[in-house]
């Protein structure tokens, strides 16, 4: 299938500072990419080369089949954007907003006024029509926002960073509507730097640091890049914190990790039958457990791990375990 979005080798530079180096994306029809990185990463001003407000300064980029460059208004045409911060006339009502969007999509009189109530509907606004928009509160600026990006249907969507600041329940409404367009067709690109909101509507992730893509996969292809699981163990004495984690080094496992703050001896596991070998080993030791549970890192730990915003991997408290002893 054609991607919705395509781009290669795509750069931007700003007085000498390589902004965006060379990345490549590709985000297929009725999808959701999510682009991921720190503040400076690159993401605003990939989403600006691919809304024509910029152009690249190398490589390509096809929306819809269209060269961001040499079809910019054509590209135009076909997409919906959601910045940063709210692009609405606060002298006017939202009903007023999305009518004059509506106009400037070409749309007829009578469809303007269907389509403008119906996003009005859809986007929870519709006690608030006649209201002017400087009187909305942030998290109805925000939906009225989305809604003018979605005025004339877009094939593509782009969301930069949508739900910033908003309440959990406007979030979750937002992402609703999300991912209605996404059933309808739509091809949505979405820059965030939550980790939850990537996990709820990304079918991919693209991880950026300085401009360039440092990682890309699902999900789970992130984590797995990341680390395996991991086997957190808490004896009832912690005490016998150096016991634990010498009774298991001494059974063959490896990573093993002494957290002094938190009194947690962790294990990095590769395959099930490490864990069968921990317990049996905590089990041969006669020490007594109060906790054993399996950690899967989350999207947070991969964004930090990927990104140059990395913690480092052991704090002060933690001592990795070498041969049954400290080193």
């Amino acid at each position: 299938m054609p991607a919705a979005i395509e781009v290669e080798g795509l750069v931007k530079s700003f007085r000498g500072h390589r902004a965006v180096n060379g990345i490549d994306l590709r985000v297929p029809p009725a999808t959701v990419l999510g682009l991921l990185g720190p503040n400076g990463a690159g993401k605003t001003t990939t989403v600006r080369m691919l809304a024509t407000l910029i152009r690249p300064d190398g490589g390509s980029a096809r929306v819809a089949g269209f060269d961001v460059v040499e079809q910019a208004h054509e590209v135009r045409g076909v997409i919906g954007l959601t910045g940063q911060y709210a692009a609405v006339d606060n002298e006017i009502s939202g009903w007023e907003n999305l009518y004059l969007i509506a106009r400037l999509h070409n749309l007829p009189r009578r469809r303007a006024r269907a389509r403008v109530d119906e996003l009005l509907e859809e986007f929870g606004l519709a006690d608030h029509a006649e209201k002017p928009a400087g009187r909305y509160s942030g998290g109805l600026r925000r939906r009225l926002d989305l809604a003018a990006s979605m005025v004339a249907t877009p094939e593509v969507l782009y969301l930069d960073e949508p739900t910033t600041g908003l309440d959990p329940r406007t979030r979750n409404a937002l992402w609703d509507s999300v991912r209605a367009k996404v059933r309808e067709g739509t091809a949505v690109l979405l820059t965030t730097q939550y980790m939850e909101e990537a996990e709820a509507l990304a079918n991919d992730v693209v991880v950026m640091d300085h401009g360039e893509v440092v990682a890309s996969g699902t999900t789970a292809e992130l984590r797995a890049q990341v680390g395996e699981e991991v086997l957190r163990i808490t004896p009832a004495d912690p005490l016998t914190l150096d016991a634990a984690a010498a009774a298991l080094s001494a059974s063959g496992l490896r990573q093993v990790t002494v957290d002094d703050e938190n009194d947690v001896v962790s294990l990095a596991m590769s395959s099930s039958a490490e864990l069968t070998r921990a317990v049996q080993a905590l089990g041969r030791s006669g020490l007594a457990i109060a906790d054993i549970e399996t950690h899967t890192p989350g999207l947070d730990e991969v964004f930090l791990t990927l990104t140059s915003e990395a913690v480092a991997p052991s704090r002060p408290s933690e001592r990795p375990i070498v041969g049954g002893r400290t080193p």
